[in-house]
């Protein structure tokens, strides 16, 4: 059984939130699909020199 209830123009508190706060599940999921690709790369032997975030 599938349900529609996450759909996002069913849920005003979520849209009013990404509006404040940004899309934060659409962000980590970019994030992971970097990620993602970065590792296979990585296990392939082709990952380039890590790169800093610049966070500290």
């Amino acid at each position: 059984m599938t349900s529609d209830s996450t759909r996002t123009e069913e849920l005003p508190i979520y849209e009013s939130l990404i509006r404040e706060r940004g899309d934060v599940v659409e962000e980590a999921r970019v994030l992971a699909e970097e990620t993602q690709h970065q590792m296979s790369q990585a296990l392939n032997g082709v990952a380039a020199p890590p790169q800093e975030t610049g966070a500290r």
